[in-house]
């Protein structure tokens, strides 16, 4: 078995690594991390664990964790994995981090959008970016993995295949993507009070979202070359999802099969990466609790444009679900164990 520490653990992205590792034929938690409860019962924090978990929160001391676990999951805000991660720890176990702290190559660039200093510059070329579906053999490697975040996975599988095949120009890319409340965490905010959110639709981060420079890199890694993107998010009142509808030009005149057969080129292997079928558009209902991302396009000939749509869950393939992907590739293990969920519905 598979020894897993969580450190911020009583987040909704640690909460659903702890659901989806107590499914996990080959992993057991041993370590529920979280500064703020510790001593305090896992499952008075979570009440759908009671009487599934008896632990108690611990802290987040890495280095300790690291003498008791195989794999380090750190659903931590941006910094503090940085600041903790050092050569003895990699040592001994390995760790997927959930921040950003490891997702930019260029730390000027990360400490730009971030706006804090990057704590472990010395192993940013060693992190692999686990977008799984494009990095895979990397992962199998990898001793430190940087999960993908949530707008990026969405945005970055749904371009992904056009940009490899020089099918769009990298320029026009504009990307719109809304998403559920759980994506600003569990944190006490006046924005996301239930007056602020219910019944109401708004546009946030606008040209300055810190998603953008990640976006950014990974379709650049795509295409070979650099992009600038125009990419606005906004909340909408659901707790979880996202729905990303991307809009580039085409390069020259296509047919939907032959954008068809690229997509399934890249993606008609893949487990958790389903392309639909022909005007059937992604709903953020049809991916919800599961780590599937549905994708699918429409080509407009009138603006000589493409419309890429892409709906996923957020806490899952944007967060946990391919954080345990990430592990399980780390372990050899079958790529989809313990994440084989059907979607909810409704």
């Amino acid at each position: 078995m598979i020894k897993a520490g969580i450190i911020g653990a009583t987040g909704y992205a640690g909460n659903e690594i702890v659901r989806l590792l107590l499914g996990h034929k080959e992993a057991e938690i041993v370590w529920f991390g979280s500064r703020s409860y510790i001593d305090k019962k896992y499952a008075s924090v979570y009440q759908n664990f009671c009487k599934i978990v008896d632990a108690k929160c611990m802290d987040d001391n890495m280095e300790a964790l690291a003498e008791e676990a195989d794999v380090i999951f750190t659903a931590t805000p941006q910094g503090l994995c940085a600041s903790l991660v050092n050569e003895a720890i990699l040592s001994k176990c390995k760790i997927v981090d959930l921040s950003a702290d490891f997702r930019i190559k260029d730390v000027k660039t990360y400490e730009k959008w971030y706006g804090i200093e990057h704590k472990a510059p010395q192993f940013i070329k060693e992190a692999v970016y686990g977008l799984c579906e494009i990095n895979r053999e990397a992962v199998k490697g990898a001793r430190l993995v940087a999960n993908p975040g949530c707008y990026p996975t969405c945005s970055t599988l749904s371009l992904y295949p056009l940009l490899k095949e020089g099918l769009i120009e990298p320029s026009t890319i504009i990307i719109d993507a809304k998403s559920g409340t759980s994506g600003a965490g569990r944190g006490a905010k006046v924005d996301n009070l239930f007056c602020e959110v219910n019944e109401n639709m708004k546009a946030y981060g606008v040209a300055s979202h810190r998603h953008t420079p990640e976006i950014e890199e990974q379709l650049g890694y795509a295409c070979g070359q650099e992009v600038l993107i125009n990419f606005t998010p906004h909340l909408v009142p659901m707790n979880r999802g996202i729905l990303v509808t991307a809009y580039a030009s085409l390069n020259r005149e296509t047919s939907y099969e032959e954008v068809r057969a690229v997509y399934d080129k890249y993606y008609g292997k893949e487990t958790f990466v389903r392309v639909l079928d022909q005007d059937i558009c992604p709903q953020t209902k049809w991916v919800e609790g599961s780590n599937y991302v549905d994708v699918n396009f429409k080509i407009d000939p009138r603006t000589h444009r493409i419309i890429v749509m892409g709906a996923m869950d957020n806490l899952v393939k944007g967060a946990a679900g391919q954080a345990v992907q990430n592990m399980n590739l780390m372990f050899n293990l079958a790529e989809n164990e313990g994440l084989m969920q059907v979607p909810m519905y409704p």
